[in-house]
């Protein structure tokens, strides 16, 4: 009992630091990333791959309204798994950053630079009183200037880290190590898109359908972002 009075007397506020070095509130906000769907990122040397698990409170629902897959830029693209309402904040800021850079540097600016701005954002809220941290997690992918594909996780801590193949959002530890057990750095860019939908399907608990799984690449050679059709996808299942 003394330890859970000694936890709330810590948890209450985002920035105060319980005895042991935890910030509590960034903890709980990483676990609202755990109660949604599993988003996964993949980099080849042909491009980047983006799959999120499309799930459906009711059959009335129109799929097309649940946005995990978003355009930041050209060349960039983002898929977010926790409270949608706070990633949505959070491509807003991505997507501004990244006109930012267009109109400033008359070029588009790399993915590191726009993910280390939004881990930025999301980290003052952490050191900021009378706000929450966001309960959401991002996966940034694009490829830079020179053609390299990049893909970085953000965390609800700020967190920038760089991936060959990652997991968040529900499942991710099953999922994360589905990836490890079969990702092969010289695959192509088919092969990245069919573990990604492999590897999303490890999260469910029913069969997989191609209107419930969304995916996304942008390739070394146009960079340019584009999903792919509910056909597409049904042909990788198959």
């Amino acid at each position: 009992m003394q330890g859970g009075h000694q936890q709330q007397a810590y948890d209450r506020g985002v920035t105060v630091f319980s005895p042991d070095g935890r910030l509590y509130q960034v903890e709980y906000a990483r676990e609202a990333v755990k109660q949604g769907s599993a988003a996964v990122g993949i980099k080849t040397g042909e491009g980047v791959v983006l799959a999120v698990d499309i799930r459906l409170r009711s059959k009335l629902m129109e799929a097309k309204s649940v946005e995990k897959l978003h355009k930041a830029d050209e060349h960039v693209g983002i898929a977010t798994a926790g409270h949608v309402a706070d990633a949505r904040q959070l491509v807003d800021y991505a997507r501004r950053l990244a006109q930012t850079e267009q109109l400033r540097y008359e070029e588009p600016g790399s993915v590191e630079t726009i993910t280390k701005a939004v881990t930025d954002h999301v980290q003052q809220t952490t050191q900021t009183g009378g706000a929450r941290p966001y309960g959401a997690a991002l996966l940034i992918a694009g490829v830079d200037n020179d053609g390299t594909p990049r893909l970085f996780e953000a965390d609800p801590s700020g967190t920038p880290v760089e991936w060959r193949a990652v997991a968040v959002g529900g499942g991710k530890n099953k999922a994360q190590q589905h990836l490890e057990d079969e990702y092969e750095e010289d695959a192509d860019l088919d092969d990245a898109i069919s573990l990604a939908i492999d590897t999303i399907g490890v999260t469910r608990e029913d069969e997989i359908e191609a209107d419930s799984v969304g995916v996304a690449v942008v390739e070394s050679e146009d960079q340019r972002f584009r999903q792919l059709s509910t056909e597409t996808i049904a042909d990788h299942i198959a």
